[in-house]
């Protein structure tokens, strides 16, 4: 099996010009957890996460760099976790964003897609075909179309 036949093509998506607003306006409006990123052609750019935004809105502490010839503070948040939830609003997408997206090409046999989702430890792959976003493959997505003859 490859990815166009186990793939979803009702894709939620972002533009690279959107704010986090959006994004987390569709993560509560649709129940999912992430969302690719494109551009004006509809290349994939970028994905968010739900941990994503858990990383900017959580608390930052202090931490100490200690080395053989200094040692110095990178003081953790002073701000409030209301004053961040706000400020996050507001951010272009692109700003807490994974650049680096792994993404799979659209004839991808489902083998490598299962290995690319377990060793990367992420939960979904955008799918492209001629460079472009065409669906989005789930974990959920790999184990049912697996297994679904065999039980």
């Amino acid at each position: 099996m490859q990815a166009h036949d186990i793939m979803i093509s009702q894709v939620h998506k972002v533009k690279d010009t959107d704010t986090v607003r959006s994004v987390i306006e569709k993560f509560i409006e649709f129940g999912i957890s992430g969302l690719p990123i494109v551009n004006d052609r509809n290349e994939i750019v970028g994905y968010i996460s739900d941990g994503d935004i858990l990383r900017f809105i959580g608390k930052h502490e202090d931490r100490i760099v200690d080395s053989f010839y200094y040692a110095f503070v990178i003081k953790g948040d002073n701000e409030e976790f209301e004053e961040r939830e706000r400020r996050i609003l507001a951010l272009n997408v692109m700003e807490i964003a994974q650049k680096k997206v792994y993404k799979v090409s659209w004839d991808e046999e489902m083998e490598n897609i299962a290995a690319v989702l377990g060793k990367k430890q992420i939960k979904k792959v955008p799918v492209e075909r001629n460079g472009v976003l065409v669906g989005i493959i789930s974990r959920g997505d790999v184990i049912r179309n697996s297994f679904k003859g065999l039980l």
